[in-house]
C-alpha cells in the first residue's frame, strides 16, 4: 500500500524516531501502525547490541534531594557523545528516569531499570529504544540512594560528575555550606572510603606490596621493608580516605577536624561520587 506523508508524521509524533525510518518500517509493516512500532523497537534492540561493547563517557548527572534533605538520588545516564547528551530526547528520559526513582523510592540500579514509567513500559525498554533514534549506547552507570540526618549534593559544571554526602549527627546545625565544601573535596580529591576501616583488604595488601617493592628498588635493607610498606600505607590513608585527608581550603585541617569544628558529633556516615567517562 501507499505510505503518504502525513502517515509518516503520525509515526513520528507517535515514536519519535526518524522520518526515513518511519518510512521504511510503514512500508515494512504494510501501513500497520502497531506492527511498525513494534519494528522500531526492534530496530533500537538491534541498534543496542550492536553497540554493546561500545565505551560511554558522556551523558548526564542528575540529583533529587527530598524536601526535608534527609534523602538525595543520584541518576548518571551515560551516552558515547557529547552531541548525543545534549539531545532533548536523551535529557527528557533521564529526569523521567530521576522522577521514577523519586516516586517509588527505588533502591538500586537493577530495580530502577526494572521500574515502569508513564507507558508502562520498563526504563530498560525506554532506553534501548532511544538507542534505536539515536544511534549510540545508553547506560545507567550509576544511582545512589542515600538516606542521613543531612544530605548535601553537588554537580560539577561539566554535568558529568555528581556527589552526595551522607551526614549525620547534625543536631540542628546549618550544614549547607559546609556539605558543599566535603562534597567538592570529594569531587577533586577522589577518596575511596570515608576511613582507614572502609578500605577493602586487596586494597591494603596492594599498597604494601607497591611499598616494598619501591623500597627495595631503593636499596633498602629487607629487614626493614615492612616498616616502610607500613608508614607509605598511611601515607595512602592520610591522601585517599575522606576523613583523613587534609581539607583543600585550609590545609591545617583534616575533613575529620573540620567537621568536629561544627560540631562534636557532627560527622560523614557516607559518601557516593559518580563521574560519567573518568
Amino acid at each position: 500500500m501507499a505510505i503518504t506523508a502525513q502517515d509518516v508524521n503520525k509515526l513520528r509524533q507517535m515514536t519519535g524516531a526518524g522520518m526515513m525510518d518511519c518510512k521504511k518500517a510503514l512500508q515494512e509493516a504494510d501501513g500497520d501502525f502497531d506492527k511498525a512500532v513494534d519494528i522500531l523497537r526492534k530496530q533500537g534492540q538491534k541498534v543496542a547490541a550492536k553497540r554493546a561493547d561500545n565505551a560511554v563517557s558522556e551523558g548526564t548527572v542528575l540529583i533529587n534531594i527530598s524536601a526535608d534533605g534527609s534523602n538525595g538520588k543520584l541518576v548518571a545516564l551515560a551516552c558515547e557523545t557529547e552531541p548525543v547528551s545534549n539531545v532533548e530526547d536523551f535529557k527528557t528520559l533521564a529526569q523521567s528516569i530521576l522522577d521514577k526513582a523519586v516516586a517509588d523510592n527505588i533502591s538500586d540500579k537493577d530495580a530502577l531499570l526494572s521500574a515502569t514509567l508513564a507507558d508502562g513500559r520498563p526504563v530498560s525498554e525506554h532506553m534501548i529504544e532511544l538507542t534505536g533514534k539515536l544511534g549510540e549506547k545508553l547506560e545507567i552507570v550509576g544511582y545512589e540512594n542515600v538516606t542521613a540526618d543531612k544530605v548535601v549534593p553537588y554537580i560539577h559544571s561539566n554535568g558529568k560528575l555528581g556527589v552526595l554526602v551522607a551526614f549525620t549527627g547534625v543536631n540542628g546545625a546549618d550544614v549547607t555550606e559546609l556539605g558543599k565544601d566535603v562534597a567538592m573535596q570529594i569531587a577533586a580529591m577522589k577518596p575511596v572510603a570515608l576511613d582507614k576501616d572502609g578500605v577493602d583488604s586487596a586494597t591494603v595488601e596492594r599498597e604494601i606490596e607497591v611499598g616494598k617493592e619501591q623500597a627495595r628498588a631503593e636499596g633498602k635493607p629487607e629487614a626493614m621493608l615492612e616498616k616502610i610498606a607500613q608508614g607509605k600505607l598511611q601515607k595512602f590513608y592520610k591522601e585517599f580516605t575522606l576523613l583523613n585527608q587534609e581539607f583543600v581550603k585550609d590545609s591545617s585541617l583534616t575533613i575529620r577536624q573540620l567537621l568536629e569544628k561544627t560540631g562534636k558529633e557532627l560527622t560523614v556516615s557516607t559518601f557516593k561520587r559518580i563521574s560519567i567517562g573518568g
